[in-house]
This record gives structure tokens, sequence and C-alpha cells, in this order.
């Protein structure tokens, strides 16, 4: 890839893939690979480092057509604003150091944006993959064709940020990433963005997301707190319309279940093993965010003692 546009020397390039990395120097080179390989060719591609203690660094520089731009660890939405910042490109993708992009996902985006020109960004599918990089699931579904953000509100239908191609200048309008949110910031954005603008999902798919047993998604604490943080930024936006008050309340249920449960069961784990500080912390996020859920999860070991007492006496 000729960098010469990265650099200014000509026009800009059509695409910026950023990749953001923590500590992730191990899988940092499939996802540079993975960029590399890409059938469209008018890109840039820039390596975000947010404060990795790793070699990071050292593997980033073992690639001549990949720009570094390191920075004190600030979270991964710095990291990505610090991106976009950077970007060169009329159009921005961010990929997270531990996945990687299929070789056809800028085409398919850029072909949708050109087709979609008042689109504010672009959306297609993935697959998960393992450690090891080998595919292991397929979540293709279908796309949602209207009212964008009222399926937004009932579920992050998106799923994976690296299937998104942003127009830049969304990005630049909506204010980037939210860095006083530690997760969900991606769904945050695209909630303000659906919310105003319109947006589009494509058939294709365009990533892989790898599933290595330390992903951020299995903190239930943090994603719980944090996505319904986000989803309740949209309660005054809601107000005053049936169904999309209707979508957000199904919003809220969903990932009250889909974080909330784990949380229980990882504060069952902590009772056992009577580490009481982190009983108390996790029994506060549940009485908060999850409080029904808390309160069947008594019902039912209450229950199951009193059956126990009456069959002992």
């Amino acid at each position: 890839m000729d960098l010469t546009a990265a650099r200014g020397d000509v026009s800009p390039p059509e695409v910026t893939v950023v990749i953001t990395c923590h500590n992730h120097a191990h899988f940092l080179p499939d996802a540079i690979d993975s960029v590399r390989r890409q059938t469209f060719r008018d890109f840039e591609l820039v390596v975000i480092d947010d404060g990795s203690t790793d070699d990071t660094a050292a593997v980033a520089a073992r690639y001549r057509d990949a720009r570094y731009v390191g920075q004190a660890h600030a979270g991964l939405s710095a990291a990505r604003n610090t991106g976009a910042r950077e970007a060169r490109g009329r159009h921005v993708v961010f990929l997270d150091a531990d996945d990687r992009l299929l070789p056809a996902a800028l085409q398919i985006g850029m072909e949708c944006a050109a087709r979609h020109p008042d689109a504010a960004f672009v959306s297609g599918h993935y697959v998960v993959i393992d450690r090891h990089g080998h595919r292991v699931s397929d979540r293709r579904r279908q796309c949602v064709t209207a009212s964008h953000y009222e399926a937004l509100l009932r579920v992050n239908y998106i799923g994976m940020h690296a299937t998104v191609l942003y127009r830049r200048e969304t990005l630049e309008r909506h204010g980037g990433f939210d860095e006083s949110l530690p997760a969900g910031e991606d769904y945050d954005l695209y909630l303000r963005v659906a919310r105003v603008e319109p947006i589009v999902c494509h058939p294709g798919l365009a990533a892989e997301y790898r599933w290595h047993g330390a992903n951020m998604s299995l903190n239930s604490e943090l994603m719980l707190t944090a996505t319904l943080r986000v989803l309740h930024r949209q309660r005054e936006h809601v107000h005053g319309h049936a169904r999309l008050v209707e979508a957000y309340r199904e919003g809220v249920s969903f990932w009250q279940r889909l974080f909330g449960e784990p949380l229980l069961d990882e504060l069952a784990r902590r009772v056992r093993a009577r580490s009481w500080g982190s009983v108390a912390r996790l029994l506060g996020v549940a009485l908060r965010h999850y409080p029904h859920g808390l309160a069947w999860r008594v019902g039912r070991f209450t229950r199951r003692l009193i059956r126990e007492h009456a069959w002992l006496r």
C-alpha cells in the first residue's frame, strides 16, 4: 500500500482503518494482516497503542505500511477518538487488535455507502472465531431495514464495531466516542446517530470477532452497569412516543437478562467463597440494576431451604 496518500502528498485515502491495541501484541499481526489483505486498496492503516506494556510498538514497527501512534493508557473510547483525529480517510473503520476484518469488508462497506450517500454509517455482519482464529459460529442475521433507532433501543443488533464503516464527518458531527464510558461507547454512538440520521445495514460478512476468554463482554458487572447507563440516556428522547418507550423497556429487560444473570451467578460464587468484599459490591450492583432478578434468585433459594428443612423434620 502506498502511504503517500496518508502523508498528504496526494489526495487522501477513501478509508482509514484504525486498529486500537492495549496489551494485545500477540494478536496484533493477525489484525494488521487482515487489513492488508483487503480487496479494496484505497486505504490507510493506523495503529493506536493505548499505553501497552507489552511489545505492541515493536510489533507495529515491523509493518512499514502501518502508521503507529502511541499514547498514555486512557481507555478504548479515548484510543478510538485519537484514531479518528489521526484519520485522513473519508471513511473510518475501527478494528480491535484481537479481531480481524474479512477480505471484502472494505469493498462491501464502500459499495453500500455509495448506494446510500445519505447514511451516516453502514454496518454488516460478523462471525465468531476462537483464540486460534478458527471459526466457531456464524452470527449472520436478517438486516434491519427501517426504524433503526427503535431497533437499537431493543438490542444492539450491530454487535461488533468492526462491521461499521463511518463517514468521517459523522464522527466529527457527533463528537466521537464518550470517554466517560468504560464500555458500551460504540452502542452509545449508534444510538446518538440513529436517533437523528439515517443508517443502513447490509447483509455482507465484514469481520471476525475473536472469543478468547478475556473479552470485555465477559465482565458482567462492567457491562450491565455501562450498557444500562447508555440506554438510560435515551429516556428523554423516547418520552411521549409509545413505540419508542416500548422498545426502550424491552431493551432494558434484554440487557438486564444478558448481563444480570451472569452477575448473579458470580455473586453466588463469591458468597460460597466467603469473599464478602466482592459480595457487597456485586450485591449493590444487582440491587441497583437488576433488583427483580435478585429477588427471584433469593426467593428460589429461600423456597429450597424451606423444602429441605421440611424434609429434615
